[in-house]
């Protein structure tokens, strides 16, 4: 059974005089989940929250929503199937790489106070560890704003934590590649375009704790969570025994636990933000808040406003921003969150799940979009273009993902699917036309590149896989 709560919180998503009754809007919500991959011409099915959360295997849900004054949250499932336990309002879950641009805020209030710069080089705020220079950044250089919206040019993408009982590495360790990823270098020209990293952050996270002194779970309980009323959320990794009874177990996508029931991300500004959905919606409403109403709050309206301003990508200064919305999504070992929230409207949404399986994040954030015509999320609709064994003959293969490693692509049933050492399943690929294909299960797309005589590679969310010639 799920759990409801219902909050009125003051000067927040507008202060109404009165709180309408939006029961009736919640059940249809609740009740009316569709996938967000809609294929034209096929049968869309509903589904209530629990439906989907048993079909697709997921253990735990909570979800919040902020609008016109009001909190109202939601909880579903288990947050530890072992014990028995259930998830409820307390229940904490890694906010995954939401922990980006709630870190961002301490980077922003450091600026400031005029003890970083947005525009110097980061070496310049260095004192436990320099980022090597090298032939990319002889004439530009790397900076936090650059390494804020993803375009300072850096190498790893993501964590995938340690396992309780796994020797930890030290932050300047993770960052020299002693830990379990490479190490974080810059491979292109700063400011040239723009590449994910995870691994700038974990920059930003050491240049925070060089320049204050402080640990950075301190610095951020201190200056960002605390006033953010997240007093129960925390940027420790491993996460204290003080938290252990209000913890979700991390679960993979077959179910299976997560090894030690959840991974450490000494990688904290990255990816290592436990919290509540309820407190974590705190952040975007202090954004949302300083932006309709001009006054500074935990940042200058200023500072807001270039943080909201998008670049490359659509990045901003922490946050991803669209035309209508700002906000982030997150997936560390066993756990996928989603944060939006929009600019302009009184509403901002937070859905966790304990699982590698967060696509119904994306579907609840669509069911409440449509209930209460939200712009700039809507379903993914494609249209699948036929095509024979003879015609995909050409897309099949072995390819290489640098820094990823190799993946194969071959035909079953009429369509192709892709394998390979690092993908935790199959992917099966339904075409869009000559050279846009899409996977079937989240709609991401694998623009494939043909040259004179045969295809030589594709791309896929920013990486750049090439054909391997036998």
């Amino acid at each position: 059974m799920r759990k409801l709560l219902f909050l009125l919180l003051v000067s927040a998503c507008s202060s109404p005089k009165d709180i309408p009754d939006y029961s009736e809007r919640y059940e249809r919500i609740i009740n009316g989940i569709q996938p967000s991959l809609q294929i034209e011409g096929e049968e869309i099915p509903t589904f209530s929250i629990e439906e989907r959360l048993k079909e697709k295997g997921i253990p735990g849900m909570s979800l919040a929503v902020c609008h016109d004054g009001e909190i109202w949250s939601s909880t579903y499932g288990m947050a530890d199937v072992g014990e028995n336990r259930k998830v409820d309002h307390a229940t904490m879950f890694l906010a995954g790489s939401i922990s980006k641009p709630v870190a961002a805020i301490r980077a922003h209030q450091l600026v400031e106070e005029g003890k970083l710069s947005l525009d110097s080089n980061v070496n310049d705020y260095r004192t436990s560890w320099h980022l090597p220079d090298n032939e990319y950044t002889i004439n530009e250089k790397v900076t936090l704003r650059r390494i804020l919206n993803h375009t300072a040019g850096l190498t790893v993408w993501g964590f995938p934590g340690y396992d309780n009982g796994d020797e930890i590495p030290s932050v300047p360790d993770v960052l020299d590649g002693k830990g379990n990823t490479d190490s974080v270098r810059v491979y292109k020209e700063p400011g040239e375009s723009w590449m994910y990293s995870g691994g700038g952050y974990t920059i930003i996270q050491l240049m925070i704790t060089d320049v204050t002194g402080e640990s950075f779970p301190t610095t951020m309980q201190k200056y960002v969570l605390d006033p953010l009323e997240m007093r129960e959320s925390t940027y420790e990794n491993p996460i204290p025994n003080k938290y252990h009874a209000n913890t979700a177990t991390g679960y993979r996508g077959n179910g299976d636990e997560v090894e030690g029931k959840w991974p450490i991300y000494p990688e904290m500004a990255a990816a290592g933000l436990w919290t509540t959905a309820t407190q974590l919606l705190q952040y975007g409403i202090e954004i949302q808040r300083i932006h309709q109403t001009k006054e500074d709050g935990i940042l200058k309206y200023e500072t807001v406003e270039e943080m909201l301003t998008p670049g490359m990508n659509g990045h901003g200064l922490g946050p991803g921003v669209s035309e209508y919305t700002f906000g982030h999504g997150g997936a560390d070992e066993g756990f996928r969150a989603q944060l939006t929230v929009w600019k302009d409207m009184p509403y901002a949404v937070v859905v966790m799940v304990n699982s590698d399986n967060g696509s119904i994040n994306r579907e609840v954030l669509s069911a409440i979009a449509k209930e209460f015509d939200l712009p700039g999320v809507v379903p993914n609709i494609k249209k699948v273009v036929q095509k024979t064994d003879e015609n995909l003959w050409m897309y099949t293969g072995k390819f290489n993902i640098p820094d990823y490693g190799e993946l194969k692509i071959d035909i079953e049933d009429n369509h192709l699917i892709i394998n390979g050492g690092f993908l935790d399943e199959t992917i099966h690929l339904a075409a869009e036309n000559d050279t846009l294909f899409f996977d079937r299960k989240d709609g991401t797309a694998i623009d494939f590149t043909i040259g004179e005589e045969d295809v030589t590679g594709f791309r896929v969310q920013g990486l750049e896989a090439i054909r391997i010639i036998d």
